[in-house]
């Protein structure tokens, strides 16, 4: 009985989302990327993936930033995603979410662009000059306040973002590690 809540849950927001960010079809497949770096060092991205609705970690990746040099965060995310569409072999997403405003959704239709790709792209930017979180979307003009999306749509962005950003991290971590080991034996 708890499982079949926690499905009808799940169901829920991917149908939400649906009609919230006008898609022609449920999103059975979401994946999620972020970027990061202190001050370009060390840059990784994540891809995470949700497939009707929660986490497939073994559909997970990380990116080595190869070609962008400094804090280019858009740059960055840019890279992650032109070597992501690389891979015919992983299974396309309905969605995409990226953390960060105007320009990580910019970066990521560019790159979409690049492979012939229509793919929706929602980013989550966190603004307190917008008063709290908010999304920018290919489908939708203009920002959308968070607060406006029904509750398990605006909690399933929120948890994909926060596995994106956790991915990431963890990724950023064991390379800066490794560095400064490497730096210390020199």
């Amino acid at each position: 009985e708890q499982a079949g809540r926690k499905l009808e849950i799940r169901n829920s927001a991917l149908v939400e989302l649906q009609h919230v960010l006008k898609l022609k079809h449920v999103p059975v497949r979401i994946e999620g990327y972020d970027i990061s770096n202190i001050q370009g060092i060390s840059a990784t991205g994540s891809m995470v993936v949700f497939t009707d609705g929660h986490a497939d970690k073994n559909e997970y990746r990380k990116f080595r930033i190869r070609t962008v040099v400094g804090s280019d965060d858009t740059g960055m995310l840019k890279e992650v995603l032109t070597r992501r569409w690389r891979h015919p072999e992983w299974p396309y997403p309905d969605l995409i979410l990226v953390d960060g405003g105007k320009g990580q959704l910019s970066a990521a239709s560019a790159a979409l662009k690049k492979h012939r790709l229509t793919i929706p792209v929602a980013a989550l930017t966190k603004n307190e000059r917008h008063r709290g979180d908010h999304l920018f979307t290919t489908t939708l003009p203009g920002l959308m306040p968070l607060k406006r999306l029904p509750e398990a749509a605006r909690n399933l962005i929120l948890r994909i973002d926060d596995e994106a950003h956790r991915f990431a991290i963890s990724y950023h971590r064991h390379l800066h590690g490794r560095a400064l080991l490497i730096g210390r034996r020199d």
